[in-house]
């Protein structure tokens, strides 16, 4: 992806940020335990205001857990851009973010949650789409290209655990949908509201 502008920037000294969204879409009931971590992460991150330390474990364990889950991956896509201004990505992240939360059913809030003794679970045929989206500093290829395929996405979640640890995360929001216990995303449903979705 590097250009002339690219190099333009890095002899001027200009900090690259790279703001990301990952959508992976899963199916089947054994999916559940995902919606209990999807749920604590979210509940942990509303609770620490944001703080990325946080919600950069909480991360970890997400991507962790859709690594553990790849059976059921169904489809993905994947969309982002380079901004060479902090100012500008902030933007573009907060617009992503907009965009993710109203997304059918779709929470990236605490409110909408049971308690932990209510049952989560999926129907036998549940669709689940997790929506990750990350700003970043620096260059990282696994993110910054086409991610239909298992291979690329086992990849691009592979380096933004490494990014986590690495210090390079300045902004993550999950979303995921459906948000509601009971509630169903089904096949047209899924098609009508996460259409750039590329199955696998």
């Amino acid at each position: 992806m590097g250009s002339w502008r690219d190099n333009l920037n890095k002899f001027t000294g200009k900090t690259r940020f790279v703001v990301s969204r990952l959508f992976i879409h899963l199916t089947g009931s054994e999916v559940t335990p995902l919606l209990g971590v999807l749920n604590r992460a979210v509940r942990e991150a509303v609770a620490s205001e944001g703080d990325l330390e946080v919600v950069g474990e909480r991360l970890v364990e997400v991507c962790e857990s859709l690594l553990q889950y790849d059976t059921y991956w169904q489809s993905a896509a994947n969309e982002g851009d380079v901004i060479w201004n902090e100012g500008e990505a902030g933007d573009f992240f907060d617009e992503l973010f907009t965009d993710s939360s109203q997304r059918y059913l779709s929470s990236g809030e605490s409110e909408d949650y049971g308690e932990d003794n209510e049952p989560l679970t999926l129907p036998p045929t549940g669709n689940l789409v997790v929506m990750i989206t990350v700003a970043f500093e620096g260059e990282v290829p696994d993110i910054e290209t086409d991610l239909a395929s298992i291979g690329a996405m086992t990849q691009a979640l592979k380096a933004l655990i490494n990014l986590h640890y690495q210090q390079k995360l300045r902004g993550i929001q999950i979303h995921f949908s459906p948000a509601r216990l009971g509630d169903e995303l089904d096949n047209e449903q899924l098609l009508v509201n996460f259409s750039e979705l590329i199955p696998l």
